[in-house]
């Protein structure tokens, strides 16, 4: 755990939290802030601040139990749909340094929405999305995948 971290904090009973599920390898608990009714964080004990630094199996827990309380939330909620959304970075809007994904479940006009650049109106030549494609799968999957 992290002395500097928020979610690391509720982990040690020293912040309140909402807990929706607890196992040895990963927690649930509703957000403070939440985008619509029922949004929940679901993450692993262990600290991490990016995907990439979590052990696979715990990566893997986290996931498992997102999508079991997407579920959830979609039949004791009635949500109509559910985001799970994890933002992996400051530049993806991560605010607290510790991998966790978003559970939000979706209902009819709930005023929440993604926006995209206008490029999203005119995509790329396939040349360039070929490219694109080569450039990674040439530089291969890391040994840590």
């Amino acid at each position: 755990m992290s002395d500097q971290c928020v979610f690391c904090e509720i982990l040690r009973g020293n912040e309140p939290a909402s807990f929706t599920y607890q196992d040895d390898t990963v927690v649930a608990f509703m957000d403070i802030q939440p985008i619509t009714q029922g949004h929940m964080l679901v993450m692993p004990r262990e600290h991490a601040v990016l995907m990439t630094e979590i052990n696979e199996s715990a990566a893997m827990r986290t996931f498992r139990v997102a999508r079991k309380l997407a579920a959830v939330a979609r039949h004791t909620l009635g949500a109509s749909g559910v985001n799970l959304l994890v933002m992996d970075g400051e530049a993806a809007y991560q605010d607290v340094p510790h991998f966790h994904v978003h559970v939000i479940p979706r209902y009819a006009g709930d005023g929440f929405g993604l926006t995209f650049p206008d490029t999203y109106e005119h995509p790329p030549a396939r040349a360039q999305l070929d490219a694109i494609a080569t450039a990674i799968r040439n530089a291969g999957m890391p040994a840590t995948a």
